[in-house]
């Protein structure tokens, strides 16, 4: 193994961390950039522009989606941090305020200017930045080197990563129109009618999407799921294990809803839509994404159970 390398039991800085944590703060400041000089009519649900608009829309997405991020990079700090009460406190409240983002209402899909109550997730999310600035301080970069499950992990990186393509673009402020071979394959720009919604509207808005949101927090638990391995305990491997199976399956129904809209339903070639499961309900939707991710942290289990080079 070549230095700076770890056989995944090392208490450094784990090199996904920073990953997660770079890409994030990329699209917040993209997020800030395309709020401000856009008009909020051709945004969606914003009321704001300029300087204060794009901070506003920019908070709100720190909410949703990075404090869900955020949640499993408190858990393994907790474990790669000194254990001192006042570490333990810091995690503790991170992971607290970050989950006000659960609460409902807090982000609402049908007006996402920021309010007070988004101070609360931002809190969170700003005291995991400070403890990953702390952790990167006191422990040297620590790469893992290949891992069983990375091939899947490439293809369905590889795979969410084709399909957010319109977003991305989104997110910059631009559509495919008249763009060579993308402009053939996605529908952005054009304005087409969708099922309940009353009047033509561009297939893919300029801004934010929740498939681009899902598409980023199933990078994210492809990244982190890398760490576990280096997790010691074992009811904190579970519990981190767990959360960041039910956050690649809910980020994966985020992707799908999103792009079967735009791309499929807004064509015009079936009125069915797959279900919302951007919101926590009990739905069958939800059920499928809850057994999904069950099934993926009891098939994570037993493959870390496997003698290495088996199968």
């Amino acid at each position: 193994m070549s230095a700076g390398e770890s056989d995944g039991t090392g208490t450094g800085f784990p090199f996904e961390v920073a990953a997660v944590w770079a890409v994030f703060a990329v699209v917040t400041v993209v997020v800030f950039v395309t709020y401000g000089r856009l008009p909020p009519g051709d945004l969606y649900h914003v009321s704001g522009s300029g300087l204060t608009g794009g901070a506003s829309r920019a908070l709100v997405y720190v909410n949703y989606p990075v404090a869900l991020a955020a949640i499993p990079i408190l858990i393994l700090l907790s474990q790669r941090l000194p254990g001192r009460l006042v570490v333990v406190g810091a995690v503790a409240l991170g992971i607290v305020c970050s989950a006000a983002t659960f609460w409902p209402g807090v982000v609402d899909q049908a007006d996402l200017d920021a309010r007070p109550v988004n101070a609360i997730a931002a809190a969170g999310v700003l005291v995991a930045f400070v403890l990953t600035a702390v952790a990167w301080r006191l422990g040297r970069i620590e790469r893992h080197g290949r891992l069983p499950g990375d091939r899947a992990r490439l293809a369905v990186a590889a795979v969410v990563v084709v399909l957010a393509l319109p977003w991305i673009a989104a997110e910059l402020g631009f559509s495919f129109d008249g763009v060579p071979v993308l402009g053939t394959l996605y529908q952005t720009g054009e304005l087409r009618s969708q099922p309940h919604v009353a009047g033509l509207h561009p297939t893919v808005h300029h801004g934010d999407h929740h498939g681009l949101s899902g598409t980023l927090l199933v990078l994210a638990a492809l990244l982190l799921s890398r760490v576990l391995p280096s997790i010691d305990r074992r009811r904190v491997r579970a519990l981190l294990g767990a959360y960041l199976a039910l956050l690649l399956c809910y980020g994966l129904g985020n992707v799908a809803n999103d792009f079967w809209l735009e791309q499929v339903t807004k064509r015009g070639w079936t009125d069915w839509e797959i279900p919302d499961v951007s919101v926590p309900k009990a739905t069958w939707a939800w059920g499928i994404v809850v057994l999904c991710a069950a099934a993926v942290w009891c098939f994570s289990a037993w493959r870390a159970t496997r003698p290495r080079g088996a199968g």
